[in-house]
């Protein structure tokens, strides 16, 4: 049995492919465990200890003086600093200063006189002569070693906040026609400048190929002063879905051109003479060769634009706007994560919903690729 040797190229682009699986896979794997465990483990600890034991630093609010217990003259407030029972205690202190000063199972005497115990199981006791007064519970700062706990807490706070449903369908409002109108303007435009001939062809593509470079935020005010001024002219409201979709069409025109020109002008010249031969008008080889021969090409740029604008939160804030009948899905998701952006918790889960849709169309247009790619085989005459 004769063994194939692989080439030095070969194993270059196995090694190269490898190393991109696991660069996406790392971070995607990481936010899908952060997005399902408990939000103080989180802070704690990163995802790969997530099967592990954590060590958290805790604060517990005591019961309030209403919930203490008179035994033989003592007054005793007790419980447990877990919520579900679940840890060990390290150490213990009676102010955040000195957060472990104690041991499990040592008692502290506090400034009022009263006395913590803390158990290593969690139980505490707290007593005291003379009875507590006050309305609020002492503080307990405590150690813990916490094992992994999972939960799905998170996407149940981001699949039931208010107005998400609403956002949802805004944002494939947004993203659908986004993405089919630059494909059809788009595939016209590359089919004329790949095989007709007008005046100024070149000029036109080199206009469109400078457009690539024209950064989103420069170009985005004086678009929209353009367009308030075309939309009061015709009694346009300003703010509508027509504008970003014009606006989305505009920003993605370039790219989409660029890559479609390219790839219909490496079709076989030999299709285009025959149909021509035949009496085919231009609309009709564009229509009848031109487009089934471009199908992985299409199906290509759809996936990215319906990425770009699916995600998209800028554009969709200026032409649409960001009340709650308009917000789109990463608007509503945004105003989630609170004024700080501190909860990291709502931020994976969130993170996993907006995927969910993308991930869809990526894998439904899977089969338009190969389809477009059987269908744009040529044989040798």
């Amino acid at each position: 049995m004769v063994s194939k040797k692989l080439s030095p190229l070969t194993i270059v682009v196995n090694l190269t492919v490898l190393f991109l699986v696991v660069l996406w896979t790392l971070p995607t794997a990481g936010l899908l465990i952060s997005s399902l465990r408990d939000k103080d483990q989180i802070v704690a600890s990163g995802w790969w200890t997530a099967l592990g034991t954590s060590s958290q630093n805790a604060i517990y609010r005591a019961p309030p003086p209403s919930a203490q217990v008179e035994e033989t003259g003592v007054f005793v407030i007790s419980g447990n600093v877990f919520e579900d029972n679940a840890g060990s205690v390290s150490a213990f202190g009676i102010n955040i200063n000195a957060p472990a000063a104690y041991e499990p199972g040592q008692t502290a005497e506090r400034n009022d006189g009263s006395k913590l115990t803390l158990q290593e199981n969690g139980d505490f006791r707290i007593e005291s002569a003379t009875a507590f007064e006050g309305s609020r519970g002492d503080r307990i700062f405590f150690t813990a070693s916490v094992p992994p706990r999972f939960t799905l807490e998170n996407y149940q706070t981001v699949l039931t906040a208010e107005g998400l449903g609403k956002s949802f369908l805004n944002s494939l409002t947004v993203a659908i026609p986004s993405t089919i109108i630059p494909i059809l303007v788009a595939a016209f435009a590359a089919y004329a400048l790949a095989w007709m001939k007008f005046p100024g062809r070149a000029l036109l593509l080199a206009v469109i190929v400078g457009l690539l470079v024209v950064p989103l935020q420069m170009s985005l005010i004086p678009l929209l002063k353009m367009y308030n001024g075309v939309g009061a002219f015709f009694g346009v409201p300003a703010k509508g879905y027509v504008g970003i979709w014009l606006a989305h069409m505009g920003f993605g025109l370039p790219l989409a051109i660029y890559l479609l020109r390219n790839y219909i002008a490496g079709l076989p010249r030999e299709i285009m003479e025959s149909a021509r031969v035949d009496g085919a008008s231009d609309f009709e080889i564009f229509t009848k060769i031109v487009l089934p021969l471009s199908y992985p090409a299409l199906a290509s740029f759809a996936i990215f634009q319906f990425l770009w604008t699916w995600n998209d939160l800028l554009v969709a804030m200026v032409f649409l706007g960001t009340g709650d009948n308009e917000l789109v899905l990463t608007g509503r998701l945004v105003n989630l994560l609170g004024s700080r952006g501190g909860n990291w918790e709502i931020l994976t889960a969130s993170a996993f919903v907006t995927i969910i849709v993308p991930l869809l169309v990526f894998f439904g247009l899977q089969r338009y690729l190969v389809r477009g790619l059987l269908a744009g085989s040529v044989k040798g005459g």
